[in-house]
């Protein structure tokens, strides 16, 4: 898979080396001399040019990207690059990183986005995962509102303790895909168990969040 990563700062950098790992072809991008800095990512192409110039994007030739990163530290340039990359240049996949919480409401679809990545959002999230037992924890938004990545731990007094995951009737735009036990990642079958102290993790759609906390206890 291509990649295309606007921002070479500390997070495209970091970013561009886990991609990197998993064996994808990775390029940074950025305008400012100082970040090109090729000895920190050998392995990526790297391109000293403006992210938000169409004749940029040519060279980088966007089209043959598979997904684009918008990760600079500027959301006015993170928003332009995600829009020149889903309508310029038809990228399947869009993410774009997010430096101001107030800015968030700006990174849907109209602007190309397909996942924008909040970090003190999700730095909350992961705050509230850590502590909370029994209560419905939203980590992670996909396509601005369709679907959202939650998490809840179950109770000891949870009313589906015991119960088969394939007896459970979940509602409706939702899926139980993973289940963190003892230190374990399970690929739920219709045979398991759900056990007390069960990580559950759902993809769903929000507007069903509300009966999924109710089916399953939340607080």
């Amino acid at each position: 898979m291509r990649v295309a990563i606007a921002g070479a700062g500390a997070v495209g950098r970091s970013i561009a080396q886990e991609l990197l790992e998993n064996g994808h072809e990775v390029l940074l991008i950025d305008k400012s001399p100082k970040a090109i800095k090729v000895e920190m990512v050998p392995r990526a192409e790297w391109l000293l040019a403006d992210a938000c110039e169409i004749a940029s994007l040519d060279d980088a030739a966007l089209e043959r990207c598979q997904v684009v990163v918008a990760s600079s530290g500027d959301d006015k340039v993170n928003l332009v690059v995600s829009l020149l990359a889903k309508t310029e240049y038809g990228v399947p996949r869009v993410v774009a990183r997010i430096n101001h919480p107030k800015n968030e409401w700006l990174f849907n679809e109209s602007w190309g986005v397909d996942v924008a990545v909040s970090t003190p959002r999700l730095l909350s999230a992961l705050v509230e995962e850590a502590v909370s037992v029994g209560d419905l924890v939203r980590l992670m938004t996909f396509r601005q509102g369709e679907a959202n990545l939650v998490e809840l731990t179950l109770p000891e007094d949870a009313p589906l303790g015991g119960e088969r995951v394939g007896s459970v009737d979940w509602p409706r735009d939702t899926a139980l895909v993973a289940i963190l036990r003892e230190g374990r990642v399970l690929v739920p079958a219709a045979d398991d168990t759900l056990e007390p102290g069960d990580e559950l993790m759902f993809v769903a759609s929000q507007d069903v969040e509300d009966e999924l906390a109710e089916l399953l206890g939340a607080r």
